[in-house]
This record gives structure tokens, C-alpha cells and sequence, in this order.
């Protein structure tokens, strides 16, 4: 059953509101079309909820409703207001619902049909001017509208004008639901626009959420970002234009980043037409338009901080007036970027002075102020923290870091709240201990451990000072961003442990839009209404917060060389572990004077100066340049004692400061006045030495079952996007794979080649059910159903083949290996030349096969970053170092047919990969427009139209920027209206190609903001 089916708060379920659309109109025959009420004293989102009412009535039924200014006699009626508007009360005349309609709170909204002087009105009220945005969109998902956050859905068959007969009212069960994207790949929002925003924005609000939040990342860890600028008070204008900076970056085309294995180039090197897509070598977002892969001038460093700026004041201020709640952060404590150290030191101020962080932060605040608008700063926790966990030290840090955040905020009197997210909710003792220690005023969020694998944090449940936002991940960056990730049931089990804990906020994590559709709705949905909540798995009990007092490793990992002679000791046992990696161990021990020894043995290296390290105790560097083989040699015990090792806050410190490979230690002695305390570091307990602390939690799945049953999503969103004929049927494979896709290509974060040696007929049975979709491509029938059915049976189709070119390597590899083995010249060419080579074309043919399903299913940024992926990791690795390696074999160069293609060889494709739906007034619409063909189109124009006018269409050529890459303005609006358009190429052979699919009969529409 749908989840959206639900028409009324008292749980009563209906079937899916598609299969619903007729009888809804079949309670109430109207003489004439109704008109959609909009009070002259309407506000700016009553106003734009009346012309979302009569947009989607017209996608759907063909029938333009006018706008009225009050209740006209005799005709039915659809009248959009907030509940204090008194046209509201010239309808209700019923003391309970003039009673249920007084009780609405914000965001909450009511829909109810009522009789009123042989006529019927359809009450659209919300609580404010929010929630009767909501009830709007709601009105649309009843006449079978489906929104998602690339875009809508509009059903390919229309149906006939009938008011509907609806009785639901609608209440939140969050206060905050949204998304967190993520960038720092090519996937996400680095490669977002204003537009892009502005598109996302509008989807969010019809999908009833409500905020927006992204993390920057700083300078060295990994790189700095443009998203917020760090720096001082009177280093910008009063449009927050900054006059210093430091360099920053998006993620481009050129750009060298830190994981994945990405090896920049110019997009014009692209393979199979892939360049087509891209208008220059550098591409990237806007903002890095000019300066890609990074920006070297100081005028090139300050123009992307104000491009971004900017960008964001565009995006942000429509994102204010549509209630969508903005909020952007860095991580705690601050990190400044090295060019701003400098000049603060040569004004003589110490960058470490609380005080210079404080008027740092003063500066970020006052320039955000003035450059755009903003809800929320978040302060994020180091992702250290979820790996190696944290220091008592590095906890009272970042609590001071966050209390002079806040005085700063305070002190410029910042519009915008402060809250803490990061990838724990806190510290590892205490997980809900910010709630403890910092003003409650701050809200606490926190993204889901282990890329997403574990579950929400028990520990929101301890949290009950403040507002809480729990952040699952929809989509993981552990090897996954290359392929489908469908996480229905995982996110409705997510949704159920956030309500369960009590959070305030349910916060999506993503980087893709379209690919990850039904994980995002899910969430939508998730937000505001869970009938399934009883079918989850009962929730994990929060856990007792341990001892104030942390104790215990920093990171590390444990090796045992069990065996080994080593000289210079009875007690080989205790030397032959250690723990390596780690940045320290703080112990829990009275206040007193200690004698501290550290044993220490080289298990690894046969040489001086690659292992060496510092040494600190309690904070105080005792012992520089550690070096272990240079002073016993290898295997052979080495004891370092310290004596008077005071410790007068119950924890010993002890550090170690990498200089050279990772530091290790084989044991630890702490001697004091009625204490002893020994660990074998590494190791089990042996004698009298304890067994050394766990490493930190290894990153695996949860054990808890985290799927709830998705069937009923499934039989919705199949029957929206792809129609009656076959719907129940392809429900059943979606919902059989939802949470237990197959993940080739997932190698490393964000994704990688990942070579499989087992035969392709052996892996080929995990992907049995994309031959199962495509059996009932024929059954879809509809312009719009078979565009959205391909997009997804192509999808599939490239997951399929993304595992056959894992295979196809594997394979080479094996080849290569009996190839490398034989040992005379002339035959092992010759084994490479009949056998290496038809392997490679192997996997040359996999590769084909894999990107023209990518090509031809390319529809959003998310898609271009696919491309940009294959071309920069994939493409490197399959056939590039294997074309060196087999090249080297075969004595000669690879022969012409066994070089990837340059030309595109698919069909003709018209693509817009960022779809508005509203401009505001006077604003030109452009239209980024690719077009892939095999040779350059013939014709290629956009057609438009007055919204609902039935007017002639206009056509406006496209103009050809490079490449594959056409653009297009559409002209201010001049009514209020909004309008329609639709873009047709024609090739070279007469083939014609139209955005969207359904187009003329069904075009793209746009509203026109108030």
C-alpha cells in the first residue's frame, strides 16, 4: 500500500494514490471548471501555493483554473490560504473544523472538501504560510504527481477535471527534514550551480522538507573549499566581497584530489562521445569557471570566494522565502589556513590565542552576514574521531573552540544559530556528552557511523536539553558512488531509530539526486508520516555513558610476530607484539609523581631512520627522534624509563609524534606510590601484564537488522513513474533488491576498479534481475513511462557491466601472470599476443558496453560526474596500465582496434541536466542543453509558451557554446502565469530527440514566483 495513500490523521490506509486519481473525481460532478481562491491579503507563499494548485491541475487534466480573489457564486472551488485568512472562515462553517483548523501549527496543513451553497470547496489551509505550501504539493501528489528531488513526475495519461474529495490533515514528525550533500568527489554539490540550488530547493519544498546543510572542508584536511571563507573583520565589503584569501576549490576536471585515485585530465581526452558533454577542458562548477584546478592569484583566490558568495545569496535568499532552512559549517577546532597564520603573526597575534580565534570567527560571521542568508552555523567534530576516537585534551579543545564560536556569534549579533554535527554525536566516552557540556542553545546532529553502515546513534536517546538531528547516510562513499544504491527499507528503519530517540531533525546524507530517488522520497515521506513504523526492527537501547575520565588507545592497530628471537631479553613474548599506527594511550591514574617505561622492539624494518618518532609525556616532549633499529637493531628489546612524571588531573598521556612510518610500542609500566600498572601493548594478557585496549571499532555493518518491508514504496513510485501495464511485476524486482544490490567498481572511497578473478558466467547469476526488467520494457507504454523505465533498466544495465569489466580485468590479470612466467623472449610474445590481447579486448568491450549504458542514461550532474569518473579512475586503470603492461609483453605497441574510440556511436539525446520549475519575477531562465549525436544536429530549438495559454509555441534557437553543449534564455515571464517549453533536436539522418520525452503533448512547465 502507498504511503501516500493516507488521506486522514486517524491511519486510515488507501490503495496507491495513482490507481485513486479517477474515483477521486468521481464523488462530484461541477458544471465548470473551479477556480483557485487567492485572497488579495494572501502572503508570498499562499500566493505561489495557489499557482502550484493550478499548474499541476492543468499538468494533469489539461484544464486551466483561474485565480480568483474571493469565492465566486456557483463554482466549485479550491481556496489556498493560511487559517487566520478570512476566507477560510467563510467556508468553515462547521464549529469542529473551525476548531481543527484554529489548532493548526506551523508547517501543518489541512485538506477538506466541504459543501457550501450547492457547490463544492476543497480547503487547501495551513498553519502558516509554509504549510499551505505543503498542502499544495499535497493536492498535487492526489492528482497523481510525484515529486523527487531532480524533478517531477507527471503521469503520461491525463485525466478529466473533478474536484477532489479530500480529508487529511498533515503534521510533521520532525521538526527539520532535509538533506546534508556532500561534495569532494565529482559526485555532489561541488558541481552545483545557483541553478542547481534554486532547482533543489523548490523540489525540497514540494517533498515537505525544510532544510539544507553542507560541511566545508579546511585547508590540509584535505584541502580547503570555498563554501565558507575564514578570516578577519574588515577583509570584505558590505556585500561580504572578500579583498584576502587564501587558495580554494571545487572539485574540476583538473583537479587532483585526495581519494579515489583520480588522475586529472582535459575533459576533450574523453572516449565514445563522452567529451561531447563537457564545454571545456577544465569543467567544473562556475565558480571555478577561469581557474581550474585551482585558483593561483590573489584577485583568482578572492573572485571564487565571491562567486561562491554569491552563488549562495542567490540560492539561499529563495530558499528563505520558500522556508527552507540553510546551513553551512567548518570543522572544531579551527583550522586557518596557512596564508591567514602568516598575516596574523606578522601583525604580531599568536593564530593558537583563544582570543585571535575568537575575532577570527568574528570575521566569518560578519562576512557570511553580509554576503547571504543563513540559519544555522555547524561546527563539525574531526572524523578522526570516529576512527582513532579522541583525547580528553582534544575534547576540551574542541569545547573551547565551540564556546568561543559562540561568543563571537553573540558578540556580532549573527542572525543564524549555532549547532555541532560531525561524524560522531561526541566524544567516545560519552557519546551525549555535548549535552552536558555546551549551552543548550547549540543543536547537536551527527551523520551515522561507518559510512552509513551502522545504525542511528543510540546516544540521541541521552540527549534532552536541545534540539538533535540524526543524519543516516542514503548513499555510502565506500566504494559505491559509481553505481545504483538503493536503501529503501534501510532508510524507513533510520527514520523509525531518529522518531524512536526523540530527534528534532531527520537530515539525509547524499551526493547524487536522481540515481538515489527513491532513498531521497523515502526520507521525504519518512519526515512526516511512518504507518510502517511497527514493522521496523525495535530500536537499540541507548548505552550507560562511561567513566568522565577517557582511557585508552588513540587509533593504532595490532601485530604479533609469534616466534620471533629477540635479543636483549628473557621475555621474548612481551616484545614480539606491539601496537602500531596509534597516536597515544592516555590511562586513568590517581593524581601523583610516576616512573613511566615504554618497551619498544623494530619488528618490521631491516634498516635505520624508517621507523622514528617523538615522545611526549603529560604534554612534554621527553625523547626526539626515536629511532629504534638505529639503536638495537631489529627484533632486539629497547626500554625507555622516565622518571617524576607528574599527573594531577587522574589521566597520564602519553604521545607519540610521527617523524618517520607509524610508531609502535610493545609494552607499558606505570610505577607509583601504591601502584603498579602494566600492558602489553598489542597483545593478549601475559604475566603481570594486561591485554592492550581493543583496536578502535573496525568499520562493518551493523548486526541489527536494518530493513523494513518497502513493498508498499515500491508499488507506488513503479506505478508513477512507469505505469499500470507492468507495474506490479517491476515492483516486486525493485523491492526484492532494495538494501542487496551487487557493488562492482568498488574499490576505495569514492569508487574504483575492482579486478575479480572469478569467471563473468559465475558472478553474471547475481545480476539475473536486470533480465528480468528488461523483459518488461514492452509492457511500459507512454513517451514519459519508457524514458523513466530506460533510465532505470539502463542503470541496471551499467551495474551489470561495471561487474563485467571487474571481471574482465581479473581475467587479464590471470593471463598476465602465466604470460610474465614464461621465460624465453620469443614465446612469451607470443603468449601475450594469443592470449593477453584478446583479453584485453575483453576488456576493451566491457568497457564500451558499460559507458554507452552511462551515456545513455546521463540526465544530471550526478550522471556528468559518472562520466568524469570512468574517464579519470576507471578508464586509467582498465585500459591504461593494462595497455602498458600488455604492451611491454608484447614487445610493440597495441594495434589501432584495441584503442578505446573517441566518436560517439548511441543514439541521438537531447539532455537538461538541471530542470527549474520557477523563476522569480523578471529573471531569464538559462538553460544549460546537451546534446549527444553522432554528428553535429541539424536543427536544435526550444519551444515555449504561456503556462496553460494554448497558445502557438515560440521558438528560440539554441546557441552552440562546444562540444555537445548548446544554451538557451528563456525571456522574463510577463504574466503571472509561468510557462511551458520543450526542446527538439533533429540529426543528421532526421532522427528527432525531445526534452521532455512526452513533449509536445506534455511539456516542461515553470511558475512564475509572486
Amino acid at each position: 500500500m502507498s504511503v501516500l495513500g493516507r488521506l486522514n490523521v486517524s491511519g486510515i490506509m488507501a490503495m496507491p494514490l495513482l490507481l485513486m486519481a479517477c474515483s477521486l473525481f468521481a464523488a462530484q460532478e461541477t458544471k465548470s471548471a473551479a477556480v483557485v481562491v487567492d485572497a488579495p491579503d494572501a502572503g508570498w507563499q499562499e500566493r505561489l501555493a495557489a499557482r502550484e494548485v493550478r499548474r499541476y491541475a492543468y499538468c494533469r487534466t489539461g484544464t486551466w483554473l483561474p485565480l480568483s480573489p474571493a469565492l465566486p457564486d456557483g463554482k466549485d472551488a479550491i481556496v489556498v490560504a493560511t487559517k487566520d485568512r478570512t476566507t477560510i472562515a467563510a467556508v468553515a462553517g462547521d464549529v469542529a473544523l473551525q476548531k481543527a483548523i484554529t489548532e493548526l501549527e506551523p508547517q501543518q496543513y489541512m485538506l477538506k472538501t466541504c459543501s457550501q451553497d450547492e457547490r463544492r470547496v476543497l480547503l487547501v489551509v495551513g498553519g502558516d504560510g509554509v504549510g499551505t505550501m505543503y498542502g499544495a504539493y499535497r493536492v498535487a501528489e492526489h492528482l497523481g504527481v510525484r515529486f523527487f528531488l531532480h524533478g517531477d513526475v507527471i503521469p503520461d495519461k491525463q485525466i478529466a477535471w473533478k474536484l477532489p474529495e479530500l480529508d487529511e490533515i498533515g503534521k510533521p514528525l520532525f521538526e527539520l527534514r532535509g538533506l546534508n550533500p556532500w561534495g569532494s568527489h565529482p559526485f555532489g554539490f561541488d558541481l552545483w550551480n545557483a541553478n542547481d540550488y534554486k532547482a533543489h530547493l523548490a523540489q525540497m519544498t514540494k517533498m515537505r522538507m525544510n532544510f539544507i546543510g553542507m560541511h566545508c572542508y579546511p585547508e590540509g584536511h584535505p584541502y580547503a573549499e570555498p563554501t565558507v571563507w575564514v578570516g578577519e573583520d574588515g577583509d570584505f565589503d558590505r556585500q561580504g566581497r572578500v579583498t584576502f584569501s587564501y587558495p580554494s576549490s571545487y572539485y574540476n576536471a583538473l583537479f587532483r584530489t585526495r581519494w579515489g585515485g583520480f588522475r586529472p585530465g582535459p575533459t576533450g581526452d574523453y572516449h565514445f562521445g563522452g567529451a561531447m558533454l563537457f564545454d571545456r577542458d577544465g569543467w567544473g562548477p562556475e565558480v571555478m569557471r577561469g581557474y581550474a584546478p585551482r585558483p593561483e592569484t590573489p584577485e583568482a583566490c578572492n573572485d571564487v570566494f565571491n562567486r561562491t558568495g554569491e552563488m549562495f545569496h542567490d540560492a539561499f535568499t529563495l530558499a528563505r522565502l520558500l522556508g527552507v532552512k540553510t546551513c553551512l559549517g567548518t570543522e572544531s577546532p579551527m583550522v586557518m589556513p596557512k596564508a591567514l597564520q602568516e598575516r596574523l603573526k606578522s601583525q604580531g597575534n599568536d593564530p593558537g590565542d583563544p582570543a585571535v580565534v575568537g575575532q577570527v570567527y568574528e570575521g566569518m560571521f560578519r562576512r557570511i552576514m553580509a554576503a547571504h542568508p543563513l540559519d544555522y552555523y555547524w561546527l563539525w567534530t574531526p572524523e578522526g574521531w570516529t576512527w582513532q576516537g579522541n583525547t580528553g585534551d582534544q575534547m576540551k579543545t574542541t569545547i573551547g573552540d565551540i564556546q568561543l564560536a559562540l561568543a563571537a556569534l553573540k558578540k556580532v549579533d549573527a542572525p543564524f544559530r549555532l549547532a555541532t554535527s560531525g561524524w560522531v554525536l561526541g566524544p567516545k566516552n560519552d557519546r551525549a556528552g555535548f549535552d552536558k557540556l555546551i549551552p543548550e542553545e547549540i543543536a547537536l546532529s551527527a551523520i551515522s557511523r561507518h559510512l552509513g553502515e551502522d545504525p542511528v546513534d543510540p546516544a540521541f536517546g541521552h540527549v534532552k536539553r536541545r534540539d538533535k538531528w540524526a543524519i543516516p547516510w542514503m548513499e555510502g562513499d565506500n566504494g559505491g558512488l559509481a553505481v545504483p544504491q538503493l536503501w529503501v527499507g534501510r532508510t524507513r528503519q533510520d527514520a523509525v531509530d531518529a522518531r524512536a530517540y526523540g530527534c528534532t531533525g531527520l537530515v539525509g546524507l547524499m551526493w547524487r539526486t536522481r540515481i538515489l530517488a527513491p532513498n531521497i522520497a523515502t526520507l521525504a515521506q519518512a519526515g512526516w508520516e511512518q504507518p510502517w513504523y511497527d514493522q521496523a526492527t525495535k530500536p537499540e537501547e541507548p548505552s550507560t555513558p562511561a567513566d568522565s575520565v577517557i582511557e585508552g588507545a588513540q587509533g593504532g592497530k595490532f601485530a604479533n610476530y609469534a616466534g620471533a628471537q629477540v635479543a636483549g631479553t628473557e621475555d621474548d613474548e612481551l616484545y614480539q607484539s606491539c601496537r602500531y599506527e596509534m597516536r597515544g594511550y592516555e590511562l586513568k591514574v590517581p593524581n601523583g609523581t610516576y616512573r613511566v617505561t615504554l618497551n619498544f622492539c623494530e619488528p618490521h624494518f631491516h634498516a635505520a631512520d624508517k621507523r622514528v618518532c617523538d615522545l611526549k609525556l603529560q604534554g612534554k616532549t621527553v625523547l626526539e627522534k626515536l629511532d629504534i633499529h638505529a639503536e638495537v637493531g631489529r627484533f632486539a628489546a629497547l626500554d625507555k624509563c622516565f622518571d617524576d612524571v607528574k599527573v594531577s588531573d587522574e589521566c597520564l598521556k602519553i604521545e607519540f609524534v610521527y617523524v618517520e612510518s607509524l610508531p609502535c610500542v610493545s609494552g607499558i609500566v606505570v610505577e607509583g606510590k601504591g601502584l603498579v600498572r602494566k600492558i602489553n601493548c598489542g597483545g593478549p594478557a601475559y604475566e603481570d601484564y594486561a591485554a592492550d585496549f581493543p583496536p578502535p571499532e573496525s568499520p562493518t555493518p551493523s548486526q541489527r537488522l536494518r530493513k523494513v518491508p518497502c513493498e508498499d514504496f515500491y508499488d507506488d513510485w513503479i506505478f508513477a513513474l512507469f505505469g499500470a501495464e507492468a507495474a506490479d511485476q517491476i515492483a516486486a524486482i525493485f523491492a526484492e533488491i532494495d538494501s542487496r544490490l551487487p557493488r562492482p567498481l568498488s574499490h576505495g572511497c569514492p569508487a574504483g576498479l575492482r579486478p575479480d578473478r572469478r569467471p563473468w558466467q559465475q558472478v553474471a547469476a547475481d545480476y539475473a534481475f536486470v533480465d528480468a526488467l528488461a523483459e518488461c520494457r514492452d509492457k511500459v507504454t507512454g513517451a514519459g513511462n519508457r524514458e523513466r523505465f530506460d533510465y532505470w533498466l539502463g542503470t541496471m544495465q551499467y551495474l551489470r557491466a561495471g561487474a563485467k569489466l571487474d571481471c574482465a580485468v581479473g581475467k587479464f590479470q590471470l593471463v598476465m601472470e602465466k604470460v610474465k612466467a614464461e621465460k624465453d623472449l620469443d614465446a612469451r610474445k607470443r603468449l601475450a599476443a594469443e592470449t593477453a590481447l584478446p583479453a584485453y579486448r575483453e576488456i576493451l568491450a566491457a568497457y564500451r558496453e558499460a559507458f554507452g549504458h552511462l551515456l545513455a542514461t546521463v540526465s544530471t550532474n550526478g550522471g556528468l560526474a559518472t562520466v568524469m569518473f570512468w574517464e579519470q579512475s576507471v578508464l586509467p586503470a582498465a585500459l591504461g596500465d593494462t595497455a602498458q603492461v600488455l604492451s611491454q609483453a608484447l614487445g610493440a605497441p597495441l594495434p589501432p582496434d584495441a584503442m578505446p574510440a573517441k566518436d560517439y556511436q548511441g543514439g541521438l539525446r537531447v539532455i537538461v541536466p538541471t530542470v527549474r520549475t520557477c523563476v522569480a519575477p523578471g529573471e531569464s531562465l538559462r538553460l544549460n542543453v546537451l546534446i549527444l549525436s553522432s554528428e553535429s544536429p541539424r536543427e536544435a530549438a526550444l519551444h515555449q509558451r504561456p503556462l496553460g495559454a494554448g497558445d502557438s509555441f515560440e521558438r528560440l534557437p539554441l546557441e552552440h557554446v562546444a562540444r555537445g553543449v548548446y544554451a538557451v534564455s528563456i525571456p522574463p515571464s510577463s504574466n503571472d502565469r509561468g510557462f511551458e517549453y520543450y526542446i527538439e533536436a533533429t540529426g543528421s539522418n532526421g532522427q528527432v530527440a525531445r526534452f521532455p520525452a512526452t513533449a509536445p503533448a506534455l511539456n516542461q512547465t515553470v511558475v512564475a514566483l509572486p
